[in-house]
């Protein structure tokens, strides 16, 4: 651990140096930066990777964003891309896919950090090229011209470069939208209206950032129909998540829509929010941002691989059917609707919670756990409501427990996704993008 705090202050120290000719840092950032349990010099500004994150989220469609598995794969793509060439320039942090060496003087970090993120995003949504061109051409006016630009700018498109090629084969491009079987059979999935598909079975077997395999981490069986946990949270969820509960606070009924917003643009956003208000440097920006969006983008593939093996039924179905669950303790109310809709996937497990506790885990790990924040979301209600955590855990822990108060997961379900959540986190931090000894 010496070595790397010694490491990283003098390699800190000779970009600042070496390169103060191209590169500005803010005067306002830049202090220390915590990480592996140390403070460690890290003084460049943050505020560009920040400001792709951001770019990512609207080159994804904003809060119209279509398709969260494919918009968590290029978050996670674009944030390798920029860590890779940063650390390209100076090695701090292992990499992912771009491993070649350039020479700090002639390579700008800025310049590399926002041709990263374009090359990535450009080639992986066409649709936002004008968009994605102005925000690489307001970007770069930031920056000086000089070999230490153009260098920096050609370091960037060779790290995207590095990573599209790596997953160019991973058919995340074929048609979403598949077909659902009407099944019969008790705790079998049905789709639930208002869809009448099943979004990207394909994903469950999705190549993996981070994990081994997609079933490494594999949920165990949902509890029987008949079971005493089953009964309990079935009550709960008909009780509690039905459209005009009256049990259901209005703090509740709040938290469920607030958190309905996809995880990817949730989780991102707390980062941005974190990030912004803290100490952390640029190069350690980047690996957080790298590691947080490889977790989700895992988060979704595990997800998927025990949705799809256990396909498992929505409450709606359940509900609805419970005349044929063998079970003597559930009674059928055919006139049952949840408070939000259900995604066109299976219940078990709820990857919602999958995703908000590998995130917190990867978060937790950058800014410990007592690290309070407040923002807004995308699916407020009323828009623009704000709500406010103490920290990471109580956010992960309401965004699981969201789903129940929609009526859209049983309880087992979102227990099941916060353990596998737990696990994927971990993963990723222990095995990726470690620092260099």
């Amino acid at each position: 651990m010496t070595n790397t705090l010694v490491t990283l202050g003098l390699v800190l120290s000779i970009i600042t140096l070496s390169c103060k000719k191209d590169i500005q840092p803010d005067k306002e950032t830049a202090l220390l930066s915590q990480h592996d349990d140390e403070l460690v010099q890290d003084k460049l500004s943050n505020k560009v990777i920040i400001e792709w994150n951001r770019v990512a989220f609207e080159a994804a469609g904003g809060a119209a964003e279509a398709n969260p598995l494919l918009a968590s794969r290029i978050n996670a793509m674009m944030h390798i891309a920029i860590h890779d060439a940063l650390n390209a320039i100076m090695p701090v942090y292992e990499q992912y896919a771009y491993h070649q060496q350039e020479n700090c003087d002639l390579a700008n970090p800025f310049a590399a950090v926002a041709s990263a993120a374009h090359k990535v995003l450009k080639a992986s949504w066409p649709d936002s090229a004008s968009m994605l061109d102005a925000k690489l051409a307001a970007s770069l006016s930031k920056i000086p011209d000089g070999p230490g630009k153009t260098q920096g700018i050609a370091l960037g498109i060779a790290s995207g470069k590095a990573i599209l090629a790596l997953r160019s084969g991973d058919g995340a491009y074929r048609n979403p939208i598949a077909d659902v079987p009407v099944s019969s059979v008790p705790g079998v999935y049905n789709a639930v209206p208002p869809f009448d598909y099943m979004l990207a079975p394909f994903w469950k077997s999705m190549q993996t950032f981070s994990l081994q395999t997609h079933d490494q981490f594999r949920s165990s069986p949902r509890p029987a129909l008949n079971s005493d946990i089953y009964t309990r949270d079935f009550h709960e969820v008909k009780r509690m998540g039905e459209i005009n509960s009256t049990l259901r606070t209005v703090d509740q009924s709040a938290y469920a829509k607030w958190w309905y917003e996809y995880s990817d643009i949730g989780w991102n956003r707390i980062a941005r929010v974190k990030s912004a208000s803290s100490n952390l440097g640029l190069y350690t920006t980047a690996r957080m941002f790298a590691l947080l969006n490889m977790a989700m983008a895992d988060g979704y593939i595990a997800g998927w691989d025990s949705k799809f093996y256990y396909y498992s039924w929505r409450p709606y179905t359940a509900i609805h059917a419970a005349a044929t669950d063998g079970n003597d303790q559930t009674r059928a109310d055919r006139n049952w609707d949840p408070l939000m809709p259900t995604p066109p996937v299976p219940d078990y497990p709820s990857t919602h919670s999958v995703l908000g506790n590998a995130a917190a885990m990867v978060l937790i790990h950058f800014f410990g756990d007592n690290s309070p924040f407040s923002m807004t979301s995308t699916t407020a209600f009323p828009a623009g409501a704000v709500r406010s955590f103490k920290s990471f855990t109580q956010a992960a822990n309401e965004n699981a427990n969201a789903r129940v108060m929609a009526g859209i997961h049983f309880r087992f379900a979102c227990e099941a996704g916060q353990m596998m959540g737990d696990k994927v986190g971990k993963w990723t931090l222990d095995n990726h993008l470690k620092p260099l000894h």
